[in-house]
């Protein structure tokens, strides 16, 4: 018998099933439903992080550090051996311990390099206050320097193109400080900021407070033990839209880096941080994995490029997809338990049915395949019932979330032809494995036996 008969035949069967051929074939629709909007999801991830990283992220930009655990994922064990380079940055790094940190010897190094440009200090800036022209309110706020090396979008103002820094008396302020302040982005862009920086004084001897105190009494003491305290002045040029997909929103006003020096720089002066610094940007003149290797080796130092930041975003989308995919496969094994218990109702109603065909000739073999041509078409049609549900759900959702989350018309949700393809494919052949067992059964059946049965 051909298997093109053997096919339409368990079609036909099936449709004389039509109830319990929808149960089943739903039970695995879910599981394909729930698999296609995983791999969508996980496609429209990727898709969306390789596009924020191809256009916002200088391709050539390198992230430079002298203590390894500071791109570790391995946090150590919170003690280690003193050394002069160890530095109190770390809380900046987001590290519980101390780091080895940069010198000024260290950026001599990286700035004489061939295949170096743009070597910029990461800064770790504090204020003690800042003013808003304005408002007579002091506030507390976190402070960096502008990353010329990527692009943020802004809500009022302009920002220089790609690789450009903004200019020393300018500043960038957040879109979520506008609340607080009652000012729309607008009113803000032009108006000054004022940072007022503490420095870091060292604690005084017991002489020089003596001295002090004979020179000029209790001012004199007071004087010598307060912080100084300097004012920076700078121009609002633009308002930073708040970022898209972030897990935790930081926000922090952004200064030029030869303003961030100036302000690390007195901050700092006279304290045990003085000219360290927790790592270095860069750009890489030719091939950035080629520059990459070479500092490593020559130098000792850990580099990430931005494709080793597009792989940590791919393995965070993996590792997610993987869950939901997880879930989607429980959800097939338990239809694989109900293609079997199918089948084998199916076989037990019609064991007459097969006796009648086996007294006509029909071979064992082709018996088998009917069962098992039956949950590959169970299969087939689940398949399908979940793939479409899922693209039919992503052509509603796309838009909706594209919009809410403010993608710039990405969609989250991307469907691949050949991933739907090889999803469905997999889906018939795990049916078709699914009712091999029942297939069996069937196939044994004495049929003077099986006519016997009513």
């Amino acid at each position: 018998m051909r298997a093109i008969d053997v096919m339409r035949r368990a079609a036909r069967n099936l449709r004389q099933a039509k109830g319990r051929t929808i149960l089943t074939s739903l039970a695995i629709g879910v599981g394909a439903f729930t698999l296609t909007l995983s791999l969508a999801a996980g496609e429209g991830a990727r898709e969306y992080a390789d596009n924020l990283l191809k256009n916002n992220i200088d391709p050539q930009a390198l992230f430079i550090v002298k203590d390894k655990s500071v791109t570790s994922t391995d946090a150590g064990n919170g003690i280690r051996e003193y050394s002069d380079d160890l530095s109190s940055t770390s809380a900046a790094s987001g590290r519980g311990v101390a780091i080895q940190t940069m010198t000024n010897d260290d950026i001599v190094k990286l700035r004489s390099r061939n295949d170096l440009s743009q070597v910029i200090p990461i800064y770790s800036l504090t204020a003690k206050y800042v003013v808003f022209a304005g408002n007579s309110k002091k506030y507390y706020t976190p402070l960096t320097y502008y990353d010329a090396t990527t692009v943020s979008d802004v809500v009022a103002g302009s920002l220089p193109s790609l690789g450009n820094q903004i200019n020393d008396n300018e500043i960038l302020v957040p879109e979520q400080y506008l609340e607080t302040l009652s000012l729309s982005a607008q009113d803000l862009v032009g108006k000054t900021v004022t940072i007022t920086v503490s420095q870091s004084v060292a604690t005084p001897s017991q002489d020089e407070i003596q001295q002090a105190f004979l020179n000029g009494g209790n001012t004199a003491v007071e004087e010598l033990v307060k912080p100084k305290t300097k004012d920076f002045t700078y121009t609002v040029r633009a308002i930073l839209k708040k970022p898209t997909l972030a897990i935790a929103s930081n926000p922090r006003l952004h200064v030029s880096t030869n303003a961030a020096a100036e302000l690390y720089s007195y901050s700092t002066k006279g304290s045990s941080n003085e000219d360290k610094f927790i790592g270095v940007t860069a750009l890489a003149k030719g091939d950035p994995t080629k520059a990459k290797d070479d500092i490593q080796n020559s130098l000792g130092y850990s580099v990430q490029t931005a494709k080793d930041a597009q792989g940590l975003l791919f393995t965070f989308v993996n590792i997610l997809q993987g869950i939901v995919a997880g879930f989607a496969g429980l959800a097939l094994i338990a239809s694989v338990f109900g293609i079997i218990n199918t089948q084998y109702i199916s076989v037990l109603e019609r064991t007459s049915q097969i006796g009648l065909m086996k007294a006509l000739g029909m071979r064992r073999r082709d018996i088998a395949k009917l069962f098992r041509y039956e949950a590959g078409w169970i299969g087939f049609l689940g398949g399908l019932v979940g793939v479409g549900l899922a693209l039919l759900l992503g052509f509603l959702a796309n838009p909706w979330i594209t919009k809410t989350l403010d993608l710039s018309g990405q969609s989250l949700l991307v469907f691949v032809w050949w991933q739907i393809l090889v999803l469905i494919v997999s889906l018939v052949i795990v049916a078709i494995i699914a009712g091999w067992f029942p297939a069996r059964k069937a196939a044994r059946l004495d049929p003077i036996e099986a006519l016997r049965t009513e």
